[in-house]
């Protein structure tokens, strides 16, 4: 009897102990380093990441920092410039012919080269996809690109040039719609051969800097870099130098002019003096409009100060009901602040719209698994859900999308 009970007990019971033990060697160290309190949580995010507690640490962490997940991350939301207007006007400028007998035989004996030059580059550029992605398709920087940009600039062409926008293409779009003014985008094809034409006789003149200096916000990038390729992508430029004229019409940032190829600096001025005189005429008639936008933007901002008084104070950081949240927003900034659990996730939604880089409409997200926040009332909902009851943790990462546009 007595060795029927043991083989019993080793068949049961230490099977199960074993189990418990197993289940603690592998979610203890995950919920210490994570501070995922729920073991349910522990093991849905071990799944997610097919059971590498190394990779699902690291995301943990990546989250709480604000860097978005790199295994589910949200879907990037495209940048927000309408490109499909057909009425842009587009001006491309060829490069000059050869003059004489003397510049078509050097045109004449440079022509394999170069033709042999670029095709080989393409196809090694092409060749080189299959063997690593495009590091330039991660943009995890954006800033950084365009500082890093600017220097180089600078250290290549010198200090004086039109001065630039210090900060991501979304960022410009929006201080470029909220001040409504127009915003002149350059991309910087570091290989063309007539970059560097460009940028001392054209971009850098006295004439050019003043022109832009006074008249618009200057962005610009080198297409080498993940934020001036991701514009790249966006705005599809044909050859550089490229500059395209970005404006707020019919409540959209949109491109309303185009121009591509070496550009001298009398010409360049003539043709985007052309798209503003242009835009002028349409905004004369519109001007009764643009007088109702100003009004609209000027009760946005009241709106967002009233919310911001109604908002209750921010819990102490001991507090044991209080919840920490990250919020990267669609400019690519981060904003951290307390809750409480027991708090409608409409105080959420109020905080972040009383924000001043927050756009009109948007929604919240969280990362993984992917919802979006009910953080409004609803017929079928009238009183949104508590951060507990949304099922929020003591530390989140949440990502607000610009819905301005849709």
């Amino acid at each position: 009897m007595g060795v029927i009970l043991k083989t019993y007990l080793i068949c049961t019971v230490r099977p199960n102990m074993l189990l418990n033990n197993a289940k603690s060697i592998i979610f203890n160290p995950v919920q210490d380093l994570t501070g995922l309190e729920s073991m349910d949580q522990c093991r849905r995010t071990l799944e997610q990441h097919n059971w590498n507690i190394e990779a699902a640490v690291q995301d943990r962490l990546n989250e709480q920092e604000g860097v978005p997940s790199v295994f589910n991350p949200p879907p990037a939301r495209p940048l927000q410039v309408n490109t499909a207007d057909h009425r842009v006007y587009s001006y491309i400028v060829s490069r000059p012919q050869p003059r004489g007998l003397l510049g078509w035989s050097y045109y004449l004996i440079m022509l394999p080269f170069r033709f042999t030059y670029y095709t080989l580059l393409d196809i090694f550029r092409f060749a080189l996809r299959f063997i690593r992605p495009d590091p330039r398709g991660r943009v995890t920087d954006p800033v950084g690109d365009v500082v890093s940009f600017i220097h180089s600039f600078e250290e290549k062409y010198g200090r004086s040039h039109p001065v630039f926008y210090q900060g991501t293409y979304s960022q410009a779009l929006n201080d470029a719609k909220r001040e409504l003014r127009y915003l002149l985008v350059y991309l910087h094809g570091d290989d063309h051969q007539d970059t560097d034409e460009f940028c001392r006789n054209t971009l850098c003149t006295e004439e050019v800097l003043t022109f832009i200096n006074t008249r618009m916000l200057f962005w610009a990038c080198s297409t080498s870099r993940p934020e001036g390729y991701r514009v790249s992508q966006a705005l599809r430029e044909n050859t550089y130098p490229f500059l395209a004229m970005i404006m707020l019409k019919d409540r959209k940032m949109t491109v309303v002019g185009r121009l591509e190829g070496l550009i001298q600096p009398e010409d360049l001025i003539n043709q985007l003096t052309f798209i503003m005189e242009t835009d002028n005429t349409v905004k004369a008639a519109g001007s009764v409009c643009n007088g109702s936008l100003l009004t609209c933007l000027q009760t946005l901002e009241e709106e967002k100060e009233r919310k911001s008084e109604c908002l209750p104070p921010e819990p102490a950081v001991d507090d044991p009901d209080s919840v920490k949240i990250v919020f990267k927003l669609p400019n690519d900034t981060r904003v951290e602040r307390r809750f409480l659990f027991s708090q409608s996730l409409a105080v959420i939604y109020d905080f972040l719209f009383s924000l001043k880089e927050t756009p009109e409409k948007f929604q919240i997200v969280t990362n993984f698994p992917r919802r979006v926040l009910p953080c409004l009332p609803t017929d079928e909902q009238p009183n949104p859900p508590t951060l507990k009851e949304a099922g929020l943790s003591r530390s989140e990462v949440l990502f607000v999308q610009d819905l301005t546009d849709d």
